[in-house]
């Protein structure tokens, strides 16, 4: 029986990338899987997106992540998207399919899957999101298509918060409204769900937080945060003080992983794994 060397390849591709440990949580899913696939996680600056894209299908990679800054830059590059993919208008994973790219966005469903695992839905809630990037945009869309009533976006780039605000009214059923961040912005009376979709907090720059008014956080709230590497932010310390439910970015980054997963082998991912896998990794007890 002659033997295959070759293995399977997908990664990531962002700047920076060297702190992204999504490959740790996949290679421990490949190996319980028994699948000879290899995670590559590659630094590619903004200049090179067009090449790096060209060499997954020259490499005939299976797909890539895509995290900052290509999240909306890579659909020039792609061949189909998925309905979801297409509204949002940012895509964080690609699918090689016979050489087509087919673009997929995996956070705003890996997030609110994340939000029910711990009790939360966001059908007929006020959800108030800060910022307005790739993530902010992902999980707006479907926190709207999902059934939330109303969703405040505050953001302080103007043109980009109003975008955003535009196409969820135009695009999904849910009502929208643009907030603009100016100074600590006191979070809206009647809010029931905060997230923080900026990349505040994220290492090294673990001693940062959002500037908001935090007495404006109430223990009514649910409050969430994207940020997964340090997972333990000074925003969720701050809420957690003032009584708020937290629920911190693992979840979201293990449920996207799942998803990505899933979409390159056809396989149902070993998602316990690959939660076990991130908590070792970040210190955190396996309690």
């Amino acid at each position: 029986m002659e033997k295959n060397y070759r293995a399977e390849l997908v990664g990531v591709f962002g700047s920076p990338v060297e702190e992204n440990p999504t490959g740790v949580m996949e290679e421990a899913a490949f190996e319980k899987m028994g699948l000879n696939y290899r995670y590559l996680t590659i630094r590619v600056e903004k200049g090179d997106l067009k090449t790096a894209m060209e060499a997954v299908r020259a490499f005939r990679m299976k797909g890539v992540n895509l995290t900052i800054p290509h999240k909306v830059e890579v659909l020039k590059y792609l061949d189909e998207l998925s309905p979801a993919a297409e509204i949002i208008g940012a895509v964080n994973m690609v699918v090689n399919r016979d050489g087509k790219l087919w673009g997929e966005n995996t956070d705003g469903k890996g997030f609110l899957l994340s939000l029910e695992q711990e009790g939360v839905s966001v059908k007929g809630k006020q959800v108030v999101i800060l910022g307005a990037g790739g993530a902010a945009r992902a999980i707006g869309v479907e926190a709207a298509l999902a059934g939330a009533a109303k969703l405040i976006i505050v953001n302080r780039g103007r043109e980009r918060g109003e975008e955003l605000t535009r196409l969820i009214q135009e695009r999904t059923p849910a009502q929208a409204e643009y907030l603009p961040w100016e100074g600590a912005i006191r979070i809206p009376s009647g809010t029931d769900i905060l997230i923080q979709a900026t990349c505040i907090g994220l290492y090294p720059h673990v001693e940062e937080k959002p500037e908001i008014a935090y007495d404006t956080v109430t223990a009514h709230m649910v409050v969430s945060d994207v940020v997964f590497n340090d997972p333990n932010t000074l925003f969720l310390q701050e809420a957690e003080k003032r009584g708020a439910k937290t629920i911190n970015g693992l979840g979201m980054l293990v449920n996207q992983g799942a998803r990505n997963f899933t979409l390159w082998t056809g396989a149902e991912a070993p998602v316990d794994v690959m939660t076990e896998t991130l908590r070792r990794e970040f210190g955190l007890d396996q309690s």
